[in-house]
């Protein structure tokens, strides 16, 4: 069974940075899809970022673009999701989540199969 545990969260102001982190546990094929999205309060969750592990490919949302940059240390099992610049409408409560995948397109629409509990980012203006 795979578990996927973030950590990272935390309040900063607007123009700050902070990193989310997302650890794997359990087997998993070494390519796989990864991702982070968010949900905001009375809003829908969001597609973020997410890479193919297997080569490295990325696709961002074009309202983070520039600002976030999503990395994954395979050796550690854990996935990365770097936030600069960041800005109110950045708070949400943001999680991450994997897939399966045979053909290594990832991308922010997909169906994802696995969960983690979500930790929160807050920017004040």
């Amino acid at each position: 069974q795979v578990q996927l545990v973030e950590s990272g969260g935390g309040s900063v102001q607007a123009g700050g940075s902070l990193r989310l982190s997302c650890a794997t546990y359990g087997y998993t094929p070494s390519s796989v899809c990864m991702g982070w999205f968010r949900q905001a309060p009375g809003k829908e969750r969001e597609g973020v970022a997410t890479i193919y592990t297997g080569g490295g490919s990325t696709y961002y949302a074009d309202s983070v673009k520039g600002r976030f940059a999503i990395s994954k240390d395979n050796a550690k099992n854990t996935l990365y999701l770097q936030m600069n610049s960041l800005k109110p409408e950045d708070t949400a409560m943001y999680y991450c989540a994997l897939r399966y995948t045979v053909n290594g397109r990832c991308t922010l629409t997909d169906t994802y199969s696995y969960w983690g509990q979500g930790t929160q980012v807050t920017v004040s203006s």
